[in-house]
């Protein structure tokens, strides 16, 4: 769907949703009527206050509910049914204790962003988090202490990569809006988005572990209980740390054919239509790539230790605990794609069109307050560039410029996720927290590595 022209002015939209927010959270924190029920009821009564058609209202609230529930609906279900066979089986638990045992007790939480640092340069943030998930859970059941310590350096470091470096879409959609090369943005992104992750993610995620507690949380996987193994009750032997890193290595490999293939073709290094591309990026889908994965996992963890009908058993349990994780993020994206199709992005970017900074500071603001607006980055992120293309052509920058005009359209995008963002969500049910403890935790989190990335842009801007 396309979004209507705007029925009101930018500062009565703005008043809107800023009242449409005030009205979910005193739902949720003061009321406590159940996120998914006030998600959809809120997203009932902002469509009606900014002005839709009353018969288009359902197709508004489908758009961004459907378009959630079909990129996270089958990530997660794979993701957790891959979680569950390396929980149960012990897989989990053999990666975690090499992990530690290479690092040591102390560098657990480093361990796991440096981790995912390495995983999140070709996958997306919530694949990159749900296949993460297991081995997380299991460092924190370890070690005790808040989930925060854990969970917050995995998860900030797929959000980093996901946001700021090339190949995902984001950044290669920003920097061929503005004209940016996308390999120089890769050059200047990925130490960018490193240094800000060790700012804004790591040391803040201590902080915040220190002060506030997350219990570990059952939500996903449940605990293991007797007889989820083979006849007598056991799992048999862990499996080899060679088998899990090699199991983890399949979503990795098969998703990066699919991400930096389509960098490829975006920047004419390879021709658009080969079958060979059509294949591999068929097989880099992420429903698609954790299919295999799973099957894999099945032939590899489950069938040796256990009859196909306890591997389908376990399985089926895994599904069970997600059903409201995904449905509220899907909420979530309804909420947001209401705000989305208000048009308010478009009244908020007429207002911005012309502010009268510098081009860094513009495009940050930018796309800092469309983020705020409509909750979705990537909207956040797209508009921005196309707003910000033409005073960059105008300004004749070098190529080093350009990226990193991408680098602080990508750190506007970033901060201050809330509850119009549907992986505000995700973490939010991931991880057991409620919405007030995700508001101090996840949100504080996006925003301090979203200035810690136009921070340090801004230094080399000065520099360049």
């Amino acid at each position: 769907m396309e979004a209507i022209d705007p029925v009101y002015g930018t500062a009565t939209l703005l008043l809107i949703a800023a009242g449409a927010v005030a009205l979910l959270l005193v739902l949720i924190m003061a009321v406590k009527l159940h996120a998914f029920i006030a998600l959809v009821l809120v997203s009932v009564v902002t469509a009606v206050a900014v002005g839709f058609d009353l018969g288009d209202i359902p197709d508004v609230l489908m758009y961004g509910f459907a378009d959630t529930l079909g990129s996270v609906a089958l990530l997660v279900a794979f993701g957790v049914m891959l979680g569950r066979l390396l929980e149960v089986t012990g897989g989990a638990q053999v990666l975690a204790d090499t992990l530690i045992g290479r690092f040591g007790e102390k560098r657990a939480p480093l361990a796991l962003g440096v981790a995912a640092l390495l995983f999140g340069f070709p996958i997306f943030f919530d694949a990159g988090l749900v296949v993460f998930l297991p081995i997380i859970l299991t460092v924190a059941r370890r070690f005790g202490g808040s989930l925060l310590y854990y969970a917050l350096p995995a998860a900030g470091a797929f959000a980093a990569m996901h946001a700021i470096v090339p190949p995902h879409p984001g950044p290669v959609a920003a920097a061929q809006q503005i004209d940016a090369e996308v390999g120089v943005t890769l050059l200047v992104g990925l130490p960018i988005a490193v240094l800000s992750w060790y700012v804004g993610v790591y040391l803040v995620s201590r902080f915040l572990g220190a002060r506030i507690d997350v219990s570990i949380t059952d939500v996903v996987f449940g605990k293991v209980e007797d007889g989820e193994g083979d006849e007598d009750g056991s799992t048999g032997g862990p499996p080899r740390f060679v088998t899990v890193l090699g199991l983890l290595l399949i979503p990795l490999v098969l998703i990066s054919f699919d991400t930096v293939l389509d960098t490829l073709v975006t920047t004419g290094t390879i021709e658009e239509g080969a079958s060979w591309v059509d294949f591999l990026g068929l097989l880099g889908q992420t429903p698609v790539a954790l299919l295999i994965t799973v099957l894999v996992a099945i032939a590899v963890l489950g069938r040796p230790h256990a009859s196909m009908a306890r591997v389908t058993t376990i399985l089926d349990q895994a599904l069970g605990p997600i059903c409201a994780i995904i449905l509220i993020t899907g909420a979530g994206g309804m909420f947001g794609g209401v705000l989305e199709l208000s048009g308010v992005g478009a009244a908020l970017s007429s207002s911005l069109s012309g502010l009268g900074f510098s081009l860094i500071l513009q495009a940050f603001v930018i796309a800092t307050l469309l983020r705020v607006a409509q909750g979705s980055a990537t909207v956040a992120l797209t508009t921005a560039g196309g707003l910000i293309a033409g005073p960059a052509a105008d300004a004749n920058l070098g190529s080093v410029e350009l990226s990193l005009i991408v680098i602080a359209i990508a750190a506007g995008s970033t901060v201050l996720s809330h509850v119009n963002d549907s992986g505000f969500w995700l973490v939010s049910r991931f991880f057991g927290m409620d919405e007030k403890t995700t508001l101090k935790t996840w949100t504080v989190m996006e925003t301090t590595l979203g200035l810690s990335a136009f921070g340090l842009a801004c230094l080399v801007w000065l520099v360049v």
